[in-house]
């Protein structure tokens, strides 16, 4: 698969997640076959003051293909931060217009853009004109009601390599269930390469996408939570037509802390266990006595603690 003229391994991406697809998580979700990854949100306000926890964000250096995404609503202001985004060699720059969250929203940003489709198109213009890597743009389905064509028309028109699609409006946030037949529709309609986002939790929902829509790729979010392996599963069942990879819950814990030794090498030991927590309830997910377990590992901040907590868990419950 190509965006623009770079050439892709395979069309499985890691969605961009804020809090979560940080370097230790793009790293893990990549070694398990993830075609492209992309960066947390980086606010090109941020960049544009010379935030440093906002440059931060953007080291993906050894992690190619990889995509840098911004998010903002000044169409001007986001081209001239392009330079400072194109320090960190990106393959691909993403522009994100389709983030729900209140704080994103209630700037003007992320989803709500979906409310003023003129102003995406001038945005992906400035953005594309200045970039000299291929500009994509994530959206919804909508704000609240459903205008996904016609913003996906404009991102193309005004210089788009690809757009990402999720199948739910604003309002819906997460809930419900994602409507694919948006994606299949801006598929029909655009020349550039679609993107199909919503609801892969696994290898099946991934081929099922694929054949139901008819997109180019897709990128999931959710479901690798906790599940890095459904990178290989899904490469596997597109390639085989079956999945063999089954991690045991040993796999399961083992890689949970390796996550957290990355996770603490990248971050330091209070604030890499800190965030490590969540990733390690999401891995023990469904496992027998993984309850009881969480509640412990929420009140753990010492990585020796918590190594000694998950292999007596291992020996005790498996």
């Amino acid at each position: 698969m190509k965006i623009g003229g770079l050439e892709l391994e395979n069309n499985i991406f890691l969605a961009p997640m804020a809090g979560i697809t940080d370097k230790p998580f793009r790293e893990i979700c990549r070694g398990f076959g993830a075609g492209m990854v992309y960066s947390e949100m980086i606010s090109a306000k941020g960049l544009h003051y010379n935030d440093k926890k906002t440059a931060e964000l953007m080291d993906m250096s050894g992690e190619n293909p990889c995509a840098i995404q911004i998010f903002g609503s000044e169409p001007e202001l986001m081209a001239e931060i392009i330079p400072k985004v194109m320090e960190y060699k990106p393959d691909v720059i993403d522009i994100n217009m389709g983030c729900p969250a209140p704080k994103i929203v209630n700037n003007g940003d992320g989803s709500a853009l979906m409310k003023t489709p003129e102003l995406m198109g001038r945005i992906m213009r400035a953005v594309s004109e200045a970039s000299p890597v291929p500009v994509t743009a994530k959206i919804r389905k909508g704000w609240e009601e459903d205008n996904s064509l016609e913003c996906a028309k404009l991102l193309e028109e005004n210089g788009a390599a690809a757009v990402a699609v999720h199948g739910r409006t604003r309002c819906e946030f997460y809930s419900g269930k994602a409507d694919w037949d948006v994606i299949k529709t801006i598929k029909r309609e655009l020349s550039v390469p679609v993107i199909g986002n919503g609801d892969i939790f696994c290898a099946e929902d991934a081929v099922r996408m694929f054949e139901y829509t008819g997109c180019d790729a897709v990128m999931v979010a959710r479901g690798a939570e906790g599940n890095p392996w459904i990178f290989a599963q899904i490469n596997e069942l597109i390639e085989t037509g079956c999945v063999k990879t089954s991690p045991s819950p040993a796999e399961r814990l083992d890689q949970a802390l390796e996550h957290t030794r990355r996770l603490v090498a990248e971050k330091g030991e209070s604030r890499g266990m800190k965030e490590a927590r969540k990733h390690i309830a999401w891995y023990i997910k469904g496992m027998r006595g993984a309850s009881r377990l969480k509640t412990e590992i929420f009140r753990i901040g010492d990585y020796a603690v918590m190594e000694s907590v998950l292999k007596s868990y291992i020996d005790d419950y498996l």
